[in-house]
């Protein structure tokens, strides 16, 4: 016999708030998506579409490069 568990339905949490542009400044937002390794959360995990996703993985690139976030974490 299978139980069917309830799943929460995720969601963007840029498109919820309405957000438009992600800063790659903003390093509040940006740690949220990274893991303790400092890779890249997946939007599949994090419930972020498309567009957002694309948009957060530019500017956690940026933020990389002028060394705001590491690029690996030991």
């Amino acid at each position: 016999m299978r139980y069917r568990r309830f799943h929460r339905r995720k969601f963007c949490r840029f498109c919820a708030d309405k957000i438009d542009f992600i800063d790659y400044k903003d390093m509040k937002t940006i740690r949220h998506f990274l893991t303790e390794r400092g890779k890249i959360v997946a939007a599949r995990m994090t419930g972020n579409c498309a567009k957002h996703q694309r948009e957060l993985t530019r500017a956690i690139k940026r933020a990389r490069n002028i060394a705001l976030v590491p690029f690996i974490e030991k």
